[in-house]
């Protein structure tokens, strides 16, 4: 509401506060204003926005998701929106924001980068006016209503306990299915868990096949409902081709491999990879069999593929063209590739060089020199555009601008172009679907496909979006291309990890300890999420266990001759437990080479005990594998009733060592069972030469009506005479047959389930010496005692569940927590004063605090700091220490290495992280001199041809050590060392200069 225009009583825009208390005034109400030190100022113009007490209004007809969010939204429910890109789930952002202003409360929006936040902050403050930006590098407006902001950023704000927090309504997460990356995943689980409960979310993802579960997580997490608002549907259908195109000639080979409507084209695939083995067929013809197929190797091939595709697309109008290319060198050699190709009009290319001039204007004379700058100048006056991480900063943005403006036709992208910036092309074509992910090479998943290729089609413009794989090689195959574009992206998936600073900070925290954050992670969600039907358990096991009482005659008493009872249970669990790692066993080759028909077996299952069965086929499925088996059983009786139950199992020694066998009473019945390993208790040495194949057609029901039970032949009675006298044989000598040690299974192959052997051979040497079997009162107390047993584990088990002893990252918790009191960090409980330093820092925080403690970078001069320090920011590749430092860095150097050795045997001795070569491998010196000259005064020109990587990448390194050396200062005051905190501060003046810290476009 704009008091200014409505009331005419302040010459000024009024803060919230104010403009809270001027309804109670117009009500009557009185009441103590104060103002408290987080009010905002009320200097800065805010631009009203039409919609802050009626709601907000988009300037387009929103789509139904956008409105059943916009619904949740208005009343006070938390929203998960997960809809494919370019859809337009900002819109829902925005219209949370708006509640915010509506309600006089603050709202923040929280990106996975910064160059996301940068372009939300120019968005945003083009619609609401007062918003900031709080980044790395930047701080503008912290005491805006509306804040952009990096999601470590609100972490770190959550830790410290900003008051910014106090009046905190909204908080928007943006590309949220970010929780899958390895590295930052875990900050986005930190941070849901530790907003407060008042705080509402909107959460903003791809589509993903698990959001309903991720929902679930958070909402139990924060206690308040969260709505999922899901929808499949793409704003500007896809249409996926393949080109196999090589030359002017070849450049209409343009096949569809799937539709706008979802329907995969076979023949459209046939046809491509016929296309292309007619060109390397002809290619042999004319330059012989030795010359290389189509493999995109060669320049000029490469260049041919190129031409003619940027051909077909300016013939077919499908201009701008986004190409992702998986590697930042073959980005550069496509562009190169193109030559004087121009893509743009004379109007265009004149209005490219006034942009250029303008943004150029702020570097340095020798900065706007650079080969870097020279080049993609060149390359952006002629309509071709490359970004990626090499690429500087400010050459990325106006890179980026001059594409949203349509004056770059054709972008020569990496992966991270798609990563939440919201510029869509007509076109989006794949150089290849194969990328390295770091290990190894792969081929892309559908969640990366889906999120890259969702960037053609731009809403408004397009009736389809064309999305183009390039065949410079064979043409992938069918089941790639199936799964890749079909496929169901990867599911949300916990990345949580406990971290130094984490662990330190919640040891400091006295509302949330960490096994609280551990116990309300998205790891444990799926093992948590039962809790209160456990609790309802646990309650209904008492019970039953309070109603069975204590057994009559307690076991235990030594007077009484069942007081070995719990000795004697014991020790039957144990002979089961090791019986049941043998018949594991039987499902493995040694075990199968054993299991042959006609193999005579010890069979134990609910319908027999310990009844001979005959192995008479073997059969493997999706269950596993199964013996088909002729089992020694009574025979039915004659009147059609069911055969006898086989008596109470009652653990006698006999039973359990299989020496009393199962014997019919009467004449032998035939019963056919699929039995599973677990229902073999014994393997022994007969086998009986029988035609399983006959046997199987005699026991298998006949066509037409099922007689009673099925008729005995010859080779079935004679199989069942012998198996009832093998059992009469060990039942009147008393040792039952002679078994197999181990199931057959060599020793040698199988230390386990030799030791499982020797286990059950000891157990049954002693089973005969225990006096409760001699009980007759045996049968009724083993089993109660058994059942008790049974419930007392059930409720241990769950109890358990229940507890913090249960937590998955229990044991590393404690491992880290024993590094920190190794080193000091903490004792007693308590956070001593390494560990306050500790928490202060972002990156390997035990080997910057024992730098900082042991005084290492106190007799070096800033410069000298500053590129020792670049090593931690820079990643290794196992390269030695530079030559030609000053002798104090060399030093300097070698003590860092010792200490971050001594720092990974430390861990490594509580069974943590790497050995130490490969932890101290992990340190970067490659930058070591680029960044002491930088600070020294060397202009970036002379920098770029010194260092060893692109132009991209030393800026973001020296950037993330002004963030470092921001952090060293704060924790050299809190060990009350302003020397050093001066020095810092002057490291960070030396290297905060010219274009590597030049301003965002997007902030001014």
């Amino acid at each position: 509401m704009d008091y200014k225009s409505q009331h005419a009583l302040w010459p000024f825009t009024p803060d919230p506060f104010q403009q809270r208390a001027a309804p109670c005034l117009e009500r009557g109400h009185r009441g103590l204003c104060g103002r408290s030190p987080q009010t905002r100022s009320s200097s800065a113009p805010r631009r009203a926005w039409s919609a802050v007490t009626t709601g907000f209004g988009w300037p387009f007809a929103p789509d139904p998701f956008q409105q059943r969010a916009a619904l949740c939204l208005e009343r006070g429910h938390s929203v998960l929106v997960a809809a494919h890109t370019s859809a337009g789930k900002t819109a829902v952002a925005e219209y949370a924001i708006a509640l915010a202003r509506r309600h006089m409360t603050r709202s923040i929006y929280t990106s996975p980068i910064k160059a996301l936040s940068n372009q939300k902050f120019r968005d945003f403050r083009e619609t609401f006016g007062d918003v900031g930006l709080l980044t790395g590098d930047a701080q503008l407006r912290p005491d805006a209503a509306t804040l952009v902001m990096t999601t470590e950023i609100l972490r770190s704000m959550l830790y410290n306990g900003s008051d910014t927090i106090r009046d905190l309504e909204w908080v928007i997460f943006d590309e949220v299915h970010y929780v899958n990356d390895d590295e930052r995943g875990v900050v986005w689980e930190e941070v849901l868990i530790l907003l407060p409960e008042h705080v509402k979310l909107v959460l903003l993802s791809a589509t993903v096949p698990n959001a309903l579960e991720f929902a679930q997580w958070v909402g139990r997490t924060k206690r308040r409902c969260v709505r999922v608002i899901s929808t499949p549907r793409r704003p500007v259908p896809l249409e996926h081709f393949l080109f196999t195109g090589n030359s002017s000639r070849t450049r209409h080979q343009l096949f569809q491999l799937l539709g706008p409507n979802g329907a995969f084209s076979t023949q459209g695939y046939y046809a491509a990879v016929e296309a292309k083995k007619e060109q390397s067929s002809k290619h042999a013809q004319s330059f012989g069999a030795r010359q290389p197929t189509m493999g995109g190797s060669n320049p000029g091939q490469e260049r041919g593929v190129w031409l003619s595709l940027l051909e077909t697309l300016r013939e077919r109008e499908l201009l701008p063209a986004v190409t992702f290319t998986f590697s930042r060198g073959r980005c550069e050699d496509q562009a190169a590739a193109l030559g004087s190709l121009e893509l743009l009009s004379g109007p265009e290319r004149a209005q490219v060089r006034q942009f250029l001039t303008r943004c150029l204007a702020r570097l340095r004379g020798s900065d706007r020199r650079l080969p870097q700058v020279l080049q993609l100048s060149d390359l952006l006056q002629r309509g071709i555009g490359v970004h990626h991480g090499g690429v500087l900063p400010l050459l990325k943005e106006i890179v980026e601008m001059l594409f949203s403006q349509g004056l770059v036709k054709v972008l020569f992208a990496t992966e991270t172009f798609a990563m939440g910036v919201n510029m869509p092309a007509r076109t989006v074509v794949f150089d290849s679907i194969r990328k390295h992910d770091g290990n190894s090479f792969r081929d892309l998943l559908p969640g990366e496909y889906t999120q890259m290729s969702g960037r053609a089609g731009r809403r408004g413009l397009d009736a389809t979006g064309t999305v183009i794989i390039l065949c410079k090689g064979p043409v992938p195959e069918l089941s790639d291309l199936h799964r890749m574009m079909l496929g169901r992206p990867s599911p949300l998936q916990s990345r949580f990890r406990l971290t130094y600073p984490m662990i330190l900070l919640l040891l400091r925290a006295p509302a949330l300890r960490p096994h609280d954050l551990m116990r309300r992670s998205f790891a444990e969600f799926p093992l948590r999420r039962d809790a209160t039907a456990q609790t309802r358990r646990v309650a209904a096991l008492r019970e039953a266990l309070a109603a069975l009482g204590d057994p009559e005659g307690t076991p235990g008493d030594n007077g009484g001759d069942i007081g070995d009872l719990p000795q004697y249970h014991q020790a039957v669990v144990a002979l089961r437990r090791a019986r049941a790692v043998l018949q594991r066993c039987l499902a493995q080759p040694g075990g199968q080479r054993v299991l042959t028909p006609g193999r005579v077996v010890v069979v134990s299952t609910p319908k027999h005990r310990n009844a001979l069965g005959l192995v008479l086929q073997v059969s493997s499925g999706g269950s596993g594998r199964t013996f088909t088996t002729l089992v020694l059983s009574e025979k039915p009786p004659e009147n059609g009733g069911a055969p006898p139950e086989p008596p109470q199992d009652v653990p006698y020694p006999e039973e359990l060592l299989l020496t009393r066998l199962f014997l019919p009473e009467g004449p032998p019945g035939p019963c056919l069972e699929q039995l599973r390993p677990e229902d073999i208790v014994g393997v022994t040495a007969k086998t009986l030469r029988v035609n399983p194949e006959i046997l199987l057609q005699e026991l298998r029901p006949p066509r037409g009506p099922r007689p009673r039970s099925p008729p005995v032949g010859g080779g079935l009675a004679a199989a069942l005479q012998e198996l009832s006298r093998l059992a009469g044989v060990s039942a009147r000598e008393g040792g039952g047959l002679p078994l197999l040690e181990a199931f057959g299974v060599p020793p040698g192959r199988d230390p386990e389930a030799a030791a499982a052997a020797a286990e059950i051979r000891g157990l049954g040497a002693a089973l005969g010496g225990f006096r409760c079997v001699r009980s007759p009162r045996f049968p009724q107390q083993y089993s109660q005692y058994a059942a008790r047993q049974e419930l007392l584990e059930q409720l241990e088990e769950l109890q358990f569940q229940l507890s913090d002893q249960s937590l998955l990252l229990l044991p590393e918790y404690h491992q880290r927590l024993e590094v920190l009191s190794e080193l000091g960090y903490v004792s007693g409980g308590a956070v001593a004063l390494g560990g306050r330093v500790a928490a202060l820092l972002s990156t390997e925080q035990l080997v910057l605090t024992e730098l900082l403690l042991g005084n290492v970078l106190a007799p070096l001069r800033p410069e000298e700091s500053v590129a020792l320090l670049s090593c931690l920011v820079t990643p290794g590749r196992g390269e030695p220490l530079p030559e030609g430092l000053t002798p104090a860095l060399t030093q300097a150097l070698e003590r860092l290495r010792a200490v971050a050795a001594r720092v990974a045997r430390l861990e490594q001795q509580r069974g943590l992280g790497p050995g130490p070569d490969d932890f101290v491998a992990q340190f970067g010196f490659s930058l070591v001199q680029v960044v002491y000259e930088w600070a020294r005064g060397m202009p970036f020109a002379e920098i770029a041809r010194l260092a060893p990587v692109q132009e991209g990448s030393v800026v973001r390194a020296i950037q993330r050590l002004e963030e470092l050396l921001r952090e060293l200062r704060q924790a050299a005051r809190a060990v009350g060392d302003p020397a050093m905190a001066a020095k810092m501060e002057a490291a960070a003046a030396m290297i905060k200069r010219d274009i590597v810290f030049a301003a965002s476009l997007y902030t001014q």
